[in-house]
């Protein structure tokens, strides 16, 4: 990671600038629909940053990421592994809620990841947890699919990522809560390692 991150209230600021850039934004139709624009929420110091697809009713209203019951299965997993959700950083593509929960369009992705990017230029996670195939294809394209790749550490442009199912999938498919787990698991191991430490999970190089 980068020798000169910024001190923690730095990154605190840079985010808190970033999420009124969210709340005012008028980009794409997302902010016609929408209720309350969900920046993000977590610790500035976060070693892991999750990134979901998008906002869904509960986030709308309370302007919160992963709050309804996705979320809270999602923070019984990163319990059971010892990581308490305050130390992460939590948020997704998109900012605001998809009309129905529909997957966002590329322009709506397109307009809104420079906010992510941002997040994440301030936050300089250890690990970014991709949850779901919206969020690993808008880092690494249609090349891979969760199916193919979750569990196993992605590098790009120095980062790691760890892609894993959606909780969301879980929900509708019970089978998937162990598989998600168990990459949490990992998750939870990444996120001790120092930079440049040999992962305990299969890696690969994107490119």
């Amino acid at each position: 990671m980068a020798s000169d991150r910024p001190v923690s209230d730095s990154r605190s600021e840079l985010l808190a600038a970033i999420a009124l850039e969210v709340q005012s934004c008028t980009k794409c139709d997302l902010a016609r629909s929408r209720t309350k624009a969900v920046p993000g929420t977590g610790s500035p110091d976060a070693r892991v940053c999750f990134v979901g697809e998008g906002p869904g009713r509960e986030e709308d209203l309370s302007g919160f990421p992963f709050v309804g019951q996705a979320g809270r299965l999602l923070d019984k997993m990163l319990a059971a592994e010892g990581i308490r959700r305050s130390d992460c950083y939590i948020c997704n593509i998109v900012k605001c809620r998809p009309p129905n929960n529909r997957v966002p369009t590329p322009a709506e992705i397109s307009e809104c990841s420079l906010y992510l990017y941002a997040q994440l230029a301030v936050l300089e996670p250890a690990v970014v947890c991709l949850l779901g195939n919206t969020a690993l294809r808008f880092f690494f394209g249609e090349r891979y699919s969760i199916g193919q790749v979750r569990g196993t550490v992605l590098l790009k442009d120095e980062q790691r990522f760890l892609p894993t199912y959606h909780p969301a999938a879980a929900l509708r498919n019970p089978q998937y809560v162990a598989i998600i787990q168990q990459d949490i698991h990992r998750l939870a191991t990444l996120s001790r390692e120092e930079p440049g430490s040999t992962p305990d999970a299969p890696t690969r190089p994107f490119g």
